[in-house]
């Protein structure tokens, strides 16, 4: 299980972007974070396009799959959403890890029953 951002653990920052130009200035370090993909898919194809890692929100199993073909690192999602990605995920092999935002590390647990690929703390995010 991928733990982004906790205390104990080295992790990247996931950095929001509103604009290409934000992408071609983001730190090399850290993991582009694109907000939902209906709003953000061109930047998801810059991305593509210019092999810059990137994760993105997800918010439907659509967008899971476009994600996931636009060769997302990571997609975000709310926990309810990532229990019906992820079989989906699995089946069909995605390269695309699901991941669910949390605010403490006591949601963890809960998360790993449900088999997703992982959590990233609200704290990883800038």
């Amino acid at each position: 299980m991928l733990v982004i951002g906790h205390s104990w653990i080295k992790s990247q920052k996931l950095c929001k972007v509103f604009s290409i130009e934000d992408i071609k200035n983001s730190d090399a370090n850290n993991i582009v974070l694109l907000e939902p993909l209906v709003d953000s898919h061109t930047f998801a194809q810059y991305c593509q396009e210019n092999s810059v890692a990137y994760a993105v929100v997800v918010t439907s199993l659509d967008d899971a799959i476009f994600a996931n073909a636009l060769g997302a690192k990571y997609m975000i999602c709310e926990e309810d959403i990532a229990l019906m990605i992820q079989p989906i995920a699995q089946e069909y092999l995605f390269d695309t890890r699901v991941l669910v935002l949390i605010h403490n590390e006591k949601e963890i647990s809960k998360i790993a029953r449900g088999g997703i690929d992982g959590v990233v703390f609200a704290e990883a995010i800038c």
